[in-house]
């Protein structure tokens, strides 16, 4: 049996720690450059700004399928576009991608339905009507649905996107079936990626 003296054990020990540090700098270094902006009018700028956005957006507290946002990159400009339900979505729409780095101006035009019981009770139904198929049950269980629906003033439209056209088509027949909607838009997307 091999006996290691104890400036050999400190030695190993000295050398375990400055293994790790260098680890634990060389994660923090690839880390920060991951997370930096590209430099500004280069390929991948915009590209960056737009995932930038999108993940803001889908953070924001109470943004729910009965609300569909949307945006626009130009440079350093964000246009924010769609429909909620809930002014306070809007606002924190927009003071959540005015903090981005890189962004320049937001030009907020997102739509804040009117209030309605009957708006309410058509999108609870057609919520039914589309995440109860079986075809459609597993769009429902992100943390924010891809099937939106927005309803204003008894119409109803479809946004987001879905996998296969079967499952836009049967969506668009599911809202069709509820009660007291005046009509339909299926605005789905089919997501071949």
């Amino acid at each position: 049996m091999r006996h290691i003296s104890a400036k050999g054990l400190k030695n190993s020990a000295i050398l375990l720690v400055l293994f790790i540090l260098t680890l634990g700098t060389a994660a923090s270094s690839f880390a920060a450059t991951s997370q930096q902006a590209p430099a500004r009018g280069s390929a991948g700028y915009e590209t960056w700004l737009t995932k930038q956005v999108r993940h803001e957006l889908v953070m924001i507290p109470w943004y729910s399928v009965f609300d569909n946002l949307q945006y626009k990159v130009e440079g350093g400009k964000v246009t924010l576009l769609g429909q909620v339900t809930n002014p306070t979505i809007k606002d924190n729409a927009a003071s959540a991608v005015k903090h981005i780095e890189g962004v320049e101006a937001v030009d907020n035009q997102i739509e804040v339905l009117p209030p309605s019981p009957n708006d309410d009770r058509i999108r609870r139904a057609t919520f039914r009507a589309i995440y109860s198929f079986p075809s459609l049950q597993m769009y429902a269980v992100r943390s924010v649905p891809t099937i939106h629906i927005i309803v204003d003033r008894g119409h109803v439209t479809l946004e987001g996107s879905v996998a296969r056209e079967s499952d836009k088509d049967a969506a668009g027949i599911r809202a069709n079936s509820v009660p007291g909607a005046f009509s339909v838009t299926n605005n789905l997307r089919v997501d071949n990626s």
